[in-house]
């Protein structure tokens, strides 16, 4: 399969249009109409539907372009790989990082560190939840992630970074029955909390745990921003659940009362994901070393020893 029809479809199905598609392209639209074509009779699939408003992808045209993505990036990949060969690594490399964790606190060092070592990688950090970004991740968007595990998804694997209690993070003035530094999970049944939306893992593992004690849970609301979300405890309004590594990093000058949840306790997992059908780039496999190093850097500081993965 020529590579060059699938850059001219992807292409295409980018622009929804032949049209636009071509005047990008600088290819004369019959030329790509017949380059789609003679995708469509080698693979035996009608790829697209056209209109008087542009072209959309059939369900088979959808498997195209994803395969299409991932096929387009190795091959510059495999450019640059060979272009660089025996040079320091160079490149972008895309990481996400799960809002609500202790990870999200490494964005500095990460950058700093990277920049330090190998100073012709360009890093793009962003905060994106689970939903998004199996896709981002299958698609070739995103190198790799520092999330909260979610559990299998397919076209994607995780590497169980740090396993964690989660903890009742609460205004100190908020009245709550505890035990010294725990609290039932039936006394935070009883608290108002803010959590993130339900495509977020955190939120799915707490519903997962009210749920299975037949307990029922008293959302206040669903707050995505970290600051807001330490303005509503401030102001007692609400609670929240997080791992304490996640408090302590979220929120260093605060005095929020910490309390591990018991009966039962709650885990989460922070897991490395990144794709299970390609190799890492030389400059990916070297950023993703420097986050290994700083993460269990920052867990020796913070708590005396890092928690190994079950792997390790």
């Amino acid at each position: 399969m020529d590579t060059r029809k699938l850059e001219y479809f992807v292409k295409i199905v980018d622009s929804g249009s032949i049209t636009r598609a071509a005047a990008a392209l600088h290819v004369a639209q019959p030329a790509l109409s017949q380059q789609v074509s003679g995708l469509e009779n080698e693979l035996k699939q009608r790829l697209l539907i056209r209109s008087k408003q542009g072209v959309e992808p059939t369900a088979a045209g959808h498997a195209l372009y994803r395969h299409a993505q991932m096929i387009l990036r190795m091959v510059e990949q495999a450019r640059q790989d060979v272009a660089s060969s025996g040079a320091a690594p160079s490149g972008r490399v895309s990481i996400a990082i799960a809002p609500y964790s202790m990870a999200s606190s490494l964005a500095p060092q990460i950058m700093s560190e990277v920049q330090r070592r190998y100073p012709d990688i360009v890093v793009h950090l962003t905060e994106i939840f689970g939903g998004v970004l199996s896709e981002a991740i299958k698609n070739g968007r995103l190198d790799m992630a520092l999330i909260y595990e979610p559990g299998a998804i397919k076209g994607v694997q995780f590497t169980t970074m740090i396993v964690e209690d989660l903890y009742l993070v609460v205004n100190p003035d908020t009245k709550v029955k505890h035990d010294g530094g725990t609290v039932r999970l039936e006394d935070v049944a009883r608290l108002g909390l803010f959590l993130p939306e339900r495509i977020h893992t955190l939120r799915q593992l707490v519903e997962a745990g009210f749920k299975d004690q037949g307990l029922q849970l008293r959302l206040m609301g669903e707050v995505e921003s970290v600051p807001s979300l330490s303005r509503l405890l401030d102001a007692g309004i609400g609670a929240a659940v997080l791992p304490k590594s996640a408090a302590d990093a979220l929120f260093p000058d605060k005095d929020f009362r910490v309390l591990k949840i018991v009966e039962p306790t709650l885990q989460s997992k922070i897991a490395l994901c990144t794709a299970d059908h390609e190799p890492m780039s030389e400059a990916a496999s070297a950023v993703l070393l420097v986050v290994k190093e700083l993460l269990h850097g920052m867990l020796d500081t913070k708590y005396g020893t890092a928690p190994k993965s079950p792997s390790e």
